[in-house]
């Protein structure tokens, strides 16, 4: 590829995309807790069982979907068995909060009367969740189970990985599309465009799009630099 081609590695991206997934969370957290009242399954104020909804998507998808496929490349001389398991355990959990999270949004649409699957962004929304779920099925009976044969996953690893790429890009893009839309539910219900709040969440759907560019860098980079083709190091006499 290109960047192998360049003498790049894989590891400054992983480092840059663990510091804005860490500065991510915060920032989702300082935004539902200190901005929007807290977090909760049940209360009276319905507004902050949504809270739990982009806390969980982006943790989960985002931030837990990044550590998964970025395992190779951070511990690239780690067992391949355990590397593939914490792949399968990371992204299975990613997936069991992204759901809850998905629940957290319907039940706050339930309890307060909001019609629910009417925006782009629940459309995406559900349709990420779903095929994130078919890729970590197929993931797990092709390569975990015993069962594929060697010729089969061989041929399967570069689709698994391109549509795994894929379904986290499309991931990356709902997660935009919600920040987009909760700040424009806000801001014609009173919110200070230029205040504070606002310049939170324009600020955290950026570092998530950092962090999404630093991931895909990552994972189609070597995890140890190579030679230019055609060139070599001149021997040291």
């Amino acid at each position: 590829m290109a960047a192998a081609g360049l003498g790049v590695k894989a590891t400054p991206f992983t480092y840059a995309a663990h510091a804005l997934a860490a500065v991510a969370a915060a920032l989702v957290l300082v935004w539902c807790v200190h901005f929007r009242g807290g977090l909760a399954l049940e209360a009276q104020n319905k507004n902050l069982i949504f809270n739990v909804h982009p806390v969980l998507m982006l943790i989960g998808y985002i931030i837990l979907g990044s550590e998964a496929i970025m395992i190779y490349k951070v511990f690239p001389n780690l067992n391949h068995d355990t590397a593939k398991l914490t792949h399968l355990i990371l992204h299975a959990v990613a997936t069991v909060l992204g759901a809850f999270g998905i629940y957290c949004a319907f039940k706050y649409h339930n309890d307060s009367g909001i019609a629910n699957l009417y925006s782009l962004h629940s459309w995406l929304g559900i349709g990420t969740i779903a095929l994130y779920a078919i890729q970590w099925v197929f993931g797990f009976v092709t390569f975990f189970l015993p069962g594929a044969a060697p010729g089969v996953r061989r041929g399967a690893l570069p689709w698994h990985a391109l549509f795994g790429l894929f379904v986290y890009v499309l991931a990356l893009a709902t997660a935009e599309l919600g920040f987009l839309e909760k700040l424009t539910f806000l801001e014609s219900g009173g919110l200070d465009k230029y205040g504070a709040e606002a310049f939170l969440v324009n600020f955290t759907a950026l570092v998530v799009v950092l962090l999404g560019a630093f991931v895909v860098v990552a994972a189609v980079t070597p995890a140890h630099a190579e030679e230019p083709r055609g060139y070599a190091p001149i021997p040291v006499s």
